[in-house]
């Protein structure tokens, strides 16, 4: 696809990987709509040209109330970014089901509902995308998050099954499973973490090419690693 000219809807397009995809759609002449909730980093991109929808989609009303924003404007393209990261590891404290609840709608039934509301608006371009952003963590968990982890193999799942049904349309459906990013979401982390421009110029790069999936970083050799034997690909991610 040349992205030169389309409609971007960018969900949590204010930090980190969608800041970055932002600022590099715009530099390839694509109209670039943000969604955000951070009224600093609203600004902040808005400061820089971008239109920003301040959206909550960590419940129904909230996304129900970006769709209703958007209305009847044309889209090329909806690209599923935001996603929350929870605290739920019960070897070091009680956990909070009220935050899992909400990371499990930002994550997986958030994406879900977009994609219902603005189907026919995808529908109507000649060739348009949906872009959901999952993690390498969708191809095997670590133990320290399994909500995180749950949510976004429940998003890849949705993902495959979802570009079956519409194959025989103009949309491409497209995953992009990012290794661990340096952004505020694994401050903390201490495994080392690509930059978030160059894992945004990798799922921009997929997207243009038309591929199904971006396995951008260590994302590759867990593939390697799943392809060989799903319980060596565990083995290995369950440790961090």
């Amino acid at each position: 696809m040349d992205i030169k000219g389309k409609v971007i809807l960018l969900t949590g397009g204010t930090a980190g990987i969608g800041r970055e995809m932002a600022l590099q759609f715009k530099d390839k002449g694509a109209e670039a709509v943000l969604t955000g909730r951070n009224p600093e980093r609203i600004a902040a991109m808005e400061a820089l040209g971008f239109e920003v929808i301040p959206a909550d989609l960590s419940n129904a009303a909230g996304v129900d109330a970006l769709i209703k924003t958007w209305g009847g404007r044309s889209l090329d393209v909806l690209l599923n970014n935001a996603g929350q990261l929870v605290d739920h590891d019960f070897r070091k404290a009680s956990v909070d089901a009220d935050a899992a609840d909400t990371a499990i709608y930002t994550n997986l039934n958030a994406p879900i509902r977009l994609i219902t509301g603005l189907m026919e608006r995808l529908k109507a371009q000649p060739n348009a995308a949906i872009v959901n952003v999952t993690s390498g963590l969708a191809i095997a968990p670590t133990a320290r998050q399994p909500v995180y982890c749950a949510t976004k193999s429940g998003l890849r799942f949705y993902t495959l099954t979802l570009r079956e049904q519409l194959k025989d349309t103009g949309i491409a459906v497209i995953e992009a499973l990012p290794p661990v990013v340096d952004t505020q979401m694994n401050d903390g982390n201490p495994m080392k973490k690509m930059p978030p421009e160059e894992c945004a110029r990798q799922i921009i790069e997929a997207i243009e090419k038309g591929r199904d999936e971006a396995n951008i970083g260590m994302t590759k050799a867990l593939r390697v690693a799943e392809a060989i034997s799903p319980a060596l690909a565990r083995s290995v991610t369950m440790r961090f």
